[in-house]
């Protein structure tokens, strides 16, 4: 926003990519992005990127597919945002991070998630003890742990599964292939 305020609106790992805008015909974006939680990444010239896209095949067929699949976590998130409670909203958030980040663990600190949530700072901290009481979290300093996930998922809104699901039924259970496991392993 002008005043510099963020609202996020999607998370990217070894999943995706930002810069969709270069394969979908565009050269600049209206969107930022930005490191939330250190780790690797790959970089390409936009123009090697646009070059074997537009070629078809197999890069082509997968940006299609991973566009689809952010497509529903955008719109799935503006719904979310507008209808559900910070509660939910925050348990969907923190699953889809910890998916993404494929840990139970990842140093966050209040102020940020509220800054991606687009709440204020408080509503976090109400969230979030709610969720550490009922022991589904623990919040250290700036550490979020997922204690017990079948609650926090159960805690979450409908649109965690509805866009896992999508995620893994576009991209193959390697984009979700974390929370999967653990939850083969809990049966």
């Amino acid at each position: 926003m002008e005043d510099g305020s963020t609202v996020e609106v999607g998370i990217v790992s070894n999943e995706g990519m930002v810069g969709i805008p270069i394969i979908l015909g565009g050269n600049t974006t209206t969107t930022k992005a930005f490191v939330q939680v250190s780790g690797a990444g790959m970089q390409m010239d936009a123009d090697v990127l646009r070059a074997e896209f537009n070629r078809g095949g197999a890069i082509q067929n997968l940006l299609v597919r991973y566009v689809r699949a952010i497509y529903t976590e955008l719109t799935q998130s503006c719904a979310c945002n507008r209808l559900h409670t910070l509660e939910e909203r925050l348990a969907r958030w923190l699953l889809t991070v910890s998916d993404r980040l494929e840990s139970e663990s990842f140093p966050l600190t209040q102020e940020f998630i509220a800054q991606m949530l687009g709440v204020r700072r408080s509503g976090v901290t109400v969230a979030a003890s709610a969720l550490s009481r009922a022991g589904m979290i623990r919040y250290q300093r700036g550490q979020i742990s997922i204690l017990n996930r079948e609650d926090l998922e159960a805690t979450s809104c409908e649109c965690y599964q509805v866009i896992q699901k999508e995620f893994t039924r576009l991209l193959g259970n390697q984009s979700r292939r974390v929370g999967v496991a653990r939850r083969r392993h809990r049966r």
